[in-house]
This record gives C-alpha cells, sequence and structure tokens, in this order.
C-alpha cells in the first residue's frame, strides 16, 4: 500500500510578505535592521574614502568636499546619519530583549514606535548641531 503525500498550498516559507503575510511593525523594523546595516557598511567606505582624501592632500579633499557639500552628496550622508541613529536605536532595542523584557505584543509595539521616533529626532538633532557649528 502507498501513501500518497498530501499537498497543500500553504507557503513554505515565512519570509512572504505580501501574498501570504501581511506586513506587521516588527517585521518591517527587522528588515528595516537589516537593511541600515548594509547600508552602514556602504557608507563607512564613503567615511574611508573622505580621510584618504584628507591624507591625499588638498586637492583630493577639496574635490572630495564638493562631492559631498552636493545635494545628492548631503541627502547620502543624511541617509546615513538616519541609518547610524535607527541602527543604534534598534540595537538597544534588541539589547533590552536579550534581558528577555519587551516580548508582550504592546511593549514591542511600543518600543518599536520609539525607536523610529528616536531615530528621527536623533537624526535631526545630529544635523542641527553641525550646521549650528
Amino acid at each position: 500500500m502507498s501513501v500518497k503525500p498530501a499537498t497543500s498550498n500553504r507557503p513554505l516559507s515565512p519570509f512572504m510578505i505580501g501574498p501570504y503575510y501581511r506586513p506587521q511593525l516588527t517585521s518591517m523594523l527587522s528588515i528595516t535592521h537589516r537593511l541600515t546595516g548594509l547600508a552602514l557598511a556602504f557608507g563607512t567606505i564613503f567615511l574611508a574614502a573622505w580621510v584618504t582624501a584628507a591624507a591625499t592632500g588638498p586637492d583630493a579633499f577639496g574635490t572630495f568636499s564638493a562631492i559631498a557639500g552636493s545635494i545628492v552628496g548631503k541627502i547620502l550622508l543624511f541617509a546615513y546619519t538616519w541609518a547610524l541613529t535607527y541602527h543604534l536605536c534598534n540595537g538597544i532595542r534588541h539589547l533590552v530583549w536579550d534581558t528577555g523584557r519587551g516580548f508582550e505584543l504592546k511593549a514591542a509595539y511600543t518600543s518599536g514606535y520609539t525607536v523610529v521616533g528616536a531615530s528621527i529626532v536623533l537624526t535631526v538633532l545630529t544635523w542641527v548641531a553641525a550646521f549650528a557649528l
């Protein structure tokens, strides 16, 4: 007697946001955390290029400063600043989770919204302070 395996239309992976799963704050924050980590890696290459240009001489530093000071350069630096503050705030959230706290649904959503708000506020404060100096 052979047993025929049951077929199912269930998704095979829980990471199928869209057709099978509704995006939730916690999943979006997790994906954003990974993406900001990637952005920070590429942004660090940009910062290394800045230091290299400064060490190379005034011509290289002037060229780099012109690129960084352009509209596109400022947008990229602003995005890098936000990625840094978001990744920091969400990392602190994960440290709290490592203590076994904050897993209740209400606490997870509250801390998630706090991470988003704090990252925006810290980014704006950083840029205000930078332009004030």
